[in-house]
């Protein structure tokens, strides 16, 4: 059983992780009513959401680096008042660009609270009881992606989006003073723990590049799905409503499952095998959410998450499995290249959906498909 300790440690991590995300997809349901409130483009209104992960994908080396040199606590703090700050301007502005751009910086400082963490917990416990805290931060990263849509379209609707942005701009500066608060205080010891190994060392070895290919092709998918979804939804033959459309996210929480189901996987099949099985779902998923039909969009999101989150466990194991040296740095550049591709995937899908509708989104998200199912054949191949 574990102790008083362990389980205010999971806590402080569960709450800060969650309440992070919870401000990456705040806006991902109501875009269609952005669209509309500030007679705005789609595209332009999508960046609500893809200038967040631009920020987080822009700021996240650095922040792996001030992590190993500074102390966790005001690295925290600073962070965490500068995203519930953003998060108010966002509750109160009336200019869509200074809406993108509170949202930009909310991206930029949010890897202080969640890359500065991680790399906390990797200094301070010992290996048994970091995988036990990291299962935490892992299902509060998909709590709080799910969380973050409900706050935006299911809860507030019957207000307004920005009193989204105000309750998730309490919950984060709570989550934030309770981590600076009482997480344990311990020295930076930067000598003996700085990596070897660089980044330009880790982009020149092929089968990592592969890797961190599979994670932008694959996020870009993802993200682009359920970016565009509430377009698509909002429309013919549909006609969803605001909180019908966000109670369709609520497929996300196949995320806590898949994780321990896809290493599981790689463990008895392989890496590859995985990757390539996911591949094969994601690819299913696309021509079922192609049909005009409730039933297909539930069955295709469902498949959709289980094959995204597959691959994903699967290429992260991968990655890790490779490296002797330098995982910090080589973590680091796999959530660089999965934002990176986020951002890049719903910015060109969106350009897709005003010349050719959803059909044309499909279609490009299909060629995404290719990234994690080369990774896998490639992977294959090395066993």
């Amino acid at each position: 059983m574990p102790d008083s300790s362990s389980l205010r440690l999971q806590f402080i991590v569960f709450s800060l992780i969650s309440a992070s995300f919870t401000n990456v997809y705040i806006t991902q349901p109501v875009l269609p009513i952005l669209q509309k409130e500030f007679g705005a483009d789609m595209v332009i209104v999508s960046f609500s959401v893809s200038a967040v992960i631009l920020g987080i994908a822009l700021s996240n080396l650095a922040f792996g680096l001030v992590a190993d040199k500074w102390p966790i606590h005001p690295i925290i703090l600073t962070g965490g008042s500068l995203v519930a700050l953003a998060g108010l301007v966002c509750a109160l502005t009336r200019d869509l660009w200074v809406l993108i751009g509170a949202r930009f910086l909310q991206g930029l400082f949010i890897p202080a609270l969640t890359t500065c963490l991680a790399a906390y917990l990797a200094r301070t416990l010992p290996p048994a009881r970091l995988n036990v805290v990291m299962g935490s931060y892992v299902s509060a990263t998909v709590v709080g992606g799910l969380g973050g849509r409900l706050l935006g379209g299911w809860i507030h609707p019957p207000l307004h989006w920005r009193y989204a942005f105000a309750s998730a701009s309490m919950l984060i500066l709570l989550a934030t003073l309770n981590a600076w608060w009482r997480l344990p205080r311990t020295p930076v010891e930067t000598g003996s723990r700085r990596s070897a190994v660089g980044f330009l060392e880790l982009l020149q070895r092929r089968e990592l590049l592969s890797i961190y290919a599979c994670a932008a092709g694959s996020f870009a998918l993802f993200s682009t799905v359920f970016n565009y979804l509430p377009f698509r939804l909002s429309g013919e033959p549909f006609n969803f409503s605001t909180e019908l459309t966000t109670l369709l996210y609520l497929v996300y929480v196949v995320g806590i499952f898949m994780g321990p189901t896809a290493g599981r996987m790689s463990n008895n099949l392989g890496s590859g095998n995985t990757l390539l099985v996911g591949s094969a779902l994601l690819a299913v998923s696309l021509l079922i959410l192609s049909l005009s039909s409730v039933a297909a969009v539930v069955i295709g999101l469902l498949s959709l998450c289980a094959g995204f989150f597959m691959v994903h466990a699967a290429a992260v194991g991968s990655l890790n499995r490779k490296l002797t040296s330098g995982q910090g740095r080589a973590n680091a550049l796999y959530v660089l290249f999965y934002y990176t591709g986020g951002w890049l995937g719903i910015t060109a899908c969106g350009f897709a959906y005003k010349l050719g509708g959803w059909e044309a989104v499909v279609a490009l998200c299909m060629c995404l498909v290719i990234f994690p199912l080369r990774t896998g054949l490639g992977e294959r191949k090395m066993t």
